[in-house]
């Protein structure tokens, strides 16, 4: 039996549609927590967020408060009733946040990304009645964030969800990671039974997406969304760039659910289509860009060593090479060459110009 069919969404029935979840990206003081809470729009969010441990890139930046933080959560809890939501990546996080009793605990992508702290969390979790949602991984795997769930469930955990955040792709033309809408859809449809919340400031990476990515994801059926506001987003000490205040929240929120359309099952694909290619074309463009740069210098080792320009015998393998995989792939072999010729063509051109 398929271990995920087994996931039952009650939890998630017992908020209101869309189920949201705000906050700051980290809690960086009391002042900051109570004072956010206080302008939450209590009508649209049930949950407040915060990081409390923060897994960063480099050594030296703000890594969170910890156990204090918490304590700050629990005080905001009890001024303005509601629930409380934090990252956890090891069974001491878990410790403290149970022992806090915060409500929702989410496992953020780079956790998702190994499946030995998985099984850390999910055995320091065995027979939790918490919610417990799970972040993409960084990459596009879905197996790993399939793999990731089922070691919950293995320990049963019951209460389940998911957090779509985007991924690392090649490059990302407008977006911090891209959406992969598609594949994640794919899952949804597969397992309607998980879940699924939007994270569109992780996407978007920039506060003036915010609204556009909430707004398909609801148009998608997203069963809610996690942004993150602060009440000062300049002055974050993380992730400053795609927070939103208070009041800009609730204009979205607004908006998006006033002026939610009625959009026909086969629209809605079309547009998930379309959304996936231009997602594909923007990281064609960006390979091609590394390509030619590439091209460029070597054009630029040709002349400093006297090297010909045009060596037809390379130019031969790969197209020999291009030949190859496109019929691996089942791919127009002429439609393939006639594109690589062009391509050819223009890294000459570049290798000429260095």
């Amino acid at each position: 039996m398929d271990l995920l069919k087994k996931i039952k969404n009650n939890w998630i029935k017992k908020f209101s549609y869309p189920f949201i979840i705000a906050g700051p990206c980290s809690a960086e003081n009391e002042k900051q927590i109570i004072n956010i809470t206080k302008k939450l729009n209590k009508s649209y969010v049930e949950v407040l967020r915060a990081g409390i441990w923060k897994p960063r890139t480099k050594p030296g930046m703000f890594e969170g408060n910890g156990e204090e933080g918490l304590k700050w959560l629990v005080k905001a809890k009890k001024l303005y009733n509601i629930l409380l939501a934090t990252e956890v990546a090891n069974k001491e996080h878990i410790k403290l946040a149970l022992k806090y009793n915060i409500d929702i605990l989410w496992i953020g992508a780079r956790s998702t990304c190994n499946p030995f702290t998985i099984q850390e969390i999910s055995d320091s979790l065995k027979n939790s009645n918490k919610i417990i949602l799970i972040k993409n991984p960084l990459n596009l795997d879905i197996d790993l964030w399939k793999g990731a769930i089922e070691r919950l469930i293995r320990n049963n955990i019951k209460n389940i969800g998911i957090i779509h955040r985007g991924f690392t792709i090649y490059k990302n033309y407008k977006y911090r990671n891209q959406p992969c809408w598609l594949e994640v859809l794919k899952l949804k449809e597969k397992y309607p039974n998980i879940p699924i919340i939007c994270d569109p400031s992780h996407i978007s990476g920039n506060s003036k997406y915010i609204y556009e990515i909430s707004k398909k994801a609801i148009n998608y059926g997203y069963d809610g969304l996690m942004i993150e506001i602060h009440d000062n987003p300049k002055e974050a000490l993380s992730d400053a760039q795609q927070q939103i205040t208070p009041k800009k929240l609730t204009e979205i929120l607004s908006k998006i659910l006033l002026n939610k359309p009625i959009i026909k099952k086969y629209l809605n694909y079309l547009d998930i289509y379309r959304t996936n290619i231009n997602e594909i074309d923007e990281n064609i463009l960006h390979l091609l860009k590394n390509r030619f740069l590439s091209s460029y210098e070597i054009g630029k080792i040709k002349n400093k060593y006297k090297i010909d320009i045009l060596q037809k015998n390379i130019m031969l393998k790969q197209k020999e090479n291009y030949k190859n995989i496109s019929k691996k792939l089942n791919l127009n072999e002429r439609l393939i060459q006639k594109i690589f010729d062009k391509i050819q063509k223009e890294s000459i051109k570049m290798q000429l110009k260095s």
